[in-house]
């Protein structure tokens, strides 16, 4: 009895140590059987060449190079006193970009607007300059700074005239504090919006690229790295980050103010000196004018452009609802062969233009059709 069950101890031990020296080494060699040891080699799958960068992402890399050493980061110090009146600096950020060599940068008017103690300007190179304001426009919310630094890099205008819903753009600028950051999108629609500043922005640039807070007043551009716009606020809902709607003003509305923000440090806008009211195909049937569409000449400013064209304000005073109106004015059809609707539209051939440039202007007064030369004057108000 005793004899049987040595053989028996004898036996298990003898299969058990067949089992894992011959029977496990088999699975192992076939794969079948993985250890938790650390006998088994890392095999690592790597590419054999350098990445080769498609046609899109080329040209996207090669505007980023180009574009790059033109934008700069700007903070604006603000001092302001706290409940104990102690004295506090704040600091906002913002974006701009290089308009040429002697110095000169734009940027958003908002951006500096509250700067009572200095404003600070860093190149892509991270060397920083003190800068000061040249001129500055409150209305297009804009302001043209000066740095004095080497080797300035300057951007490229277009010309925003021609842009198409769905061309590509990008925006290069500092959001969050983040520098030198890039996202692109594609232009989403050309529409007439009410600035943050308070005044319109005639053809404002909407896109869906990538536009937070501190990207104000960094250059949008085209496919071709040249600046299409001065991106300056984003529709958020009280977000206070990008929705995929963003707006930039267009660069040409910069370009008709940079000569007098360089010479007089403010925009001597062009006004045709008068008070207006538009007329639409109802109004213009029950006041039984002769044209279905434009804008009526309630009065004519003293000395003021329109006056001096010989154009004429109302002399009849009636009510719309409980809102007077003054009729027997002329009624503006035209502005150099440009259709005028409503106001909008002359603040969109004014923006176009400065003080002391010629229009020519299109009117219907009673049944006749005239056109005079104006010789637009300088805005002293808000009015036209």
């Amino acid at each position: 009895m005793r004899l049987r069950r040595v053989l028996l101890i004898l036996l298990l031990v003898g299969g058990f140590w067949y089992v894992t020296v011959h029977v496990a080494g088999d699975l192992r060699s076939l794969g079948l059987l993985k250890t938790s040891g650390g006998n088994s080699p890392l095999e690592l799958t790597e590419a054999h060449a350098a990445p080769e960068y498609d046609t899109e992402e080329q040209n996207n890399i090669a505007i980023y190079k180009r574009v790059l050493p033109s934008v700069v980061n700007i903070t604006a110090t603000n001092l302001t006193f706290n409940f104990f009146y102690g004295a506090v600096p704040q600091q906002g950020q913002g974006s701009g970009f290089v308009l040429d060599r002697a110095g000169h940068v734009l940027t958003n008017y908002h951006v500096v607007e509250q700067a009572n103690r200095g404003i600070e300007v860093q190149l892509s190179n991270k060397h920083k300059y003190s800068a000061t304001v040249v001129g500055s426009d409150r209305t297009h919310d804009l302001a043209l700074l000066q740095i004095n630094a080497p080797n300035l890099q300057p951007v490229t205008l277009a010309d925003s005239t021609d842009l198409a819903v769905g061309q590509k753009v990008y925006a290069i600028g500092n959001p969050f504090g983040l520098s030198g950051t890039m996202t692109r999108g594609i232009i989403s629609s050309i529409r007439s919006v009410r600035g943050g500043e308070g005044g319109p922005i005639e053809d404002a640039i909407q896109t869906d690229a990538a536009i937070n807070p501190g990207n104000s007043g960094g250059p949008l551009l085209n496919s071709r790295g040249e600046v299409i716009g001065i991106n300056t606020m984003i529709a958020s809902n009280g977000a206070e980050q990008s929705s995929g709607i963003g707006f930039a003003i267009p660069i040409n509305t910069a370009k008709a103010v940079l000569a007098d923000l360089t010479r007089y440090g403010h925009v001597r806008r062009p006004s045709l000196g008068i008070q207006d009211y538009p007329i639409g195909p109802d109004l213009a049937e029950a006041m039984g004018l002769s044209a279905d569409y434009g804008v009526l000449i309630q009065r004519v400013l003293p000395g003021g452009a329109a006056e001096r064209a010989g154009l004429h304000g109302g002399t009849q005073q009636r009510y719309l609802g409980n809102q007077p109106i003054i009729l027997g004015g002329d009624l503006i059809v035209a502005i150099d062969g440009q259709q005028v609707t409503d106001p909008q539209d002359i603040n969109a051939i004014m923006d176009k233009h400065q003080a002391g440039d010629t229009v020519s202007v299109t009117v219907v007064r009673g049944r006749e059709q005239m056109t005079v030369k104006l010789v637009l004057g300088e805005a002293k108000s808000q009015n036209t």
